[in-house]
């Protein structure tokens, strides 16, 4: 990573890093459509001519307002008080039931990862992809089957939410959770897994990863929002808040450096839904469909004892 103070856009498809004295001010962070064509990345040896760019890999630390065990990056700077946010109890109780409690889904469902480890990626690359073995489907399914083997009750919606149209996924995935909510009034926590994209320069993209029993896997960047200017309809906000931390906070005590700073600010996506709705992204574009999946099994662990201790 170079050696520079930079700031991390979240939530997008073209995101660059840029100084942090230079980054304009945003209410919200906001999905952007990337209009790319449609190439094959299956293939590696269908890419030997082609350029290829630089993988930076790295591991998020220390950045930002430190509580506990972790990071928060703070856009919102309204002076919440986290430390006091943490120890207050979940805004939903965890039941002993086989009915469904959690329900995983995802927005854009077709993002995806590469499929080799080389260190580098080559022009065509291509983020997207209509596999659900290959998409955040894969990751999501890595987590419900984590959950399950815990005996949570939980419900994976596998639906495209961003193909053939991106625009409007937040309103057709809305649509999917109430319908599971209507069906199910048992869930409580509603997840929607994504995967970033942070650009350096000059074509380098950045994967970020830690190491659990030798084996690489994808940082993950857990994501609050809030509602101070009564904007959203998300009055509930500060009990998703107290989710989210207690899950970095679980998550940095069982599997040290699996996440990035905690990212809280003016926003909410799908989060009204619930009070145990997040948004968490999972590595990058250019970390490899392996690592994501072995972080989805890690953390449908974190979740389990989330869930089963502060529930």
């Amino acid at each position: 990573m170079p050696d520079r103070e930079l700031e991390i856009s979240s939530e997008g498809e073209a995101q660059v890093l840029i100084p942090a004295s230079s980054q304009p001010p945003q209410s919200q962070v906001v999905a952007a459509t990337v209009d790319e064509p449609d190439h094959s990345y299956e293939n590696v040896d269908l890419h030997e001519n082609e350029t290829h760019y630089p993988v930076l890999e790295t591991t998020f630390r220390e950045s930002g307002v430190s509580v506990s065990n972790f990071y928060i990056k703070d856009a919102l700077g309204a002076g919440t008080d986290f430390e006091s946010q943490l120890r207050l109890p979940l805004g939903f109780d965890f039941e002993n039931t086989t009915e469904p409690q959690v329900l995983i889904f995802h927005t854009h469902t077709t993002e995806s990862y590469l499929e080799y480890d080389e260190g580098y990626y080559h022009e065509s690359f291509y983020p997207r992809n209509e596999d659900e073995t290959k998409n955040m489907t894969s990751v999501g399914k890595k987590i419900a089957d984590s959950l399950r083997e815990k005996g949570i009750g939980v419900i994976h919606a596998t639906k495209v939410h961003d193909s053939p149209e991106y625009s409007g996924a937040y309103d057709r995935s809305w649509d999917t959770i109430t319908k599971y909510i209507e069906k199910y009034p048992s869930i409580k926590v509603v997840l929607d897994i994504h995967r970033d994209s942070i650009a350096g320069y000059d074509g380098e993209k950045v994967k970020p990863v830690f190491e659990v029993n030798g084996k690489k896997a994808a940082q993950i960047m857990i994501m609050a929002g809030s509602d101070i200017y009564d904007q959203y309809g998300f009055e509930d906000w500060e009990y998703n808040l107290r989710f989210a931390l207690k899950l970095q906070e679980c998550a940095e005590e069982m599997y040290p450096g699996m996440t990035r700073p905690l990212y809280f600010g003016d926003f909410a996506y799908n989060m009204p839904i619930s009070r145990g709705s997040l948004l968490i992204e999972v590595g990058t574009d250019v970390n490899s469909l392996q690592e994501a999946q072995y972080t989805g099994k890690l953390l449908g662990n974190v979740l389990a004892k989330v869930l089963q201790t502060e529930g």
